[in-house]
């Protein structure tokens, strides 16, 4: 009997589309995924799959989606972009399921604006986590719930291989979408200066998941930009490679686990 895999998926904006490769991956060398944990993006494209979403279709309306889906702008007041479109996407690719009404066990990571704490969903309506969980501080208004102002996971857990130890995975496949950095960012508008403070900020904390995760996925999509959604067919191939190159080492750790 192999051991009980988590997969934990790193936040990353449009660099997280990455994460339907891996998937795709893992899926066709039947590798059983037990648990999912995700911040941001990956929360998302993971409570799309562990909702039953299909993976060649995630990959069809990754494909076709750009920021005018997704964006909404707004008056800034707690930040530029409302994110009722990405809600309302969130909710159609989750079917608006309950955590207790998923085909895999999720765990998504949000953080409280006020006091800094780690918020982690596990129950209650999956949309309205997930939708938390994406709220870039500045760029995407956070949401409020149960009298918190809740912002993107990636904050406090950006690449959430604890959570997965947490409940209960003997194995963590952890995916890293900032692994590999170019020397020099290319800053073009408001948004690139948020996320790329943001992404500097983590980096100096990036050790911190790493003791959690027996294997580390690292696709190379350091070439974008976190908004670009039009480079959907790019991230899904580099997280397609960096999991196949992965795979090896994946199938010998379940089978020493299994001996």
């Amino acid at each position: 009997m192999g051991p009980k895999i988590g997969l934990a998926l790193g936040a990353g904006g449009a660099k997280g589309l990455a994460h339907i490769g891996v998937l795709q991956v893992l899926e066709k060398a039947q590798i059983p995924i037990d648990i999912i944990t995700g911040s941001s993006m990956g929360a998302a494209i993971g409570s799309f799959y562990a909702a039953g979403s299909n993976l060649d279709l995630m990959a069809k309306l990754a494909k076709e989606l750009n920021n005018s889906h997704l964006i909404d702008i707004v008056i800034p007041k707690w930040g530029l972009i409302k994110g009722k479109k990405a809600h309302a996407l969130i909710r159609l690719m989750t079917h608006n399921k309950s955590f207790e009404q998923l085909n895999i066990p999720l765990g998504v990571v949000a953080t409280d604006l006020q006091n800094g704490e780690r918020i982690v969903f596990k129950e209650g309506n999956v949309a309205n986590a997930v939708r938390a969980s994406i709220a870039v501080p500045g760029v995407v208004q956070p949401f409020w719930m149960d009298n918190r102002i809740l912002v993107d996971g990636a904050v406090t857990d950006r690449v959430p291989a604890q959570l997965a130890k947490e409940m209960g995975a003997e194995m963590v496949i952890a995916v890293d979408l900032q692994f590999h950095n170019k020397e020099k960012i290319e800053i073009n508008n408001i948004y690139d200066v948020i996320m790329q403070s943001i992404e500097l900020l983590e980096r100096q904390i990036r050790s911190y998941y790493t003791c959690y995760a027996d294997i580390i996925i690292k696709p190379r999509v350091c070439d974008y930009n976190w908004t670009d959604f039009e480079a959907a067919e790019h991230f899904i191939e580099m997280g397609k490679i960096a999991c196949e190159e992965a795979l090896d080492e994946i199938k010998e750790k379940i089978k020493a686990f299994s001996q």
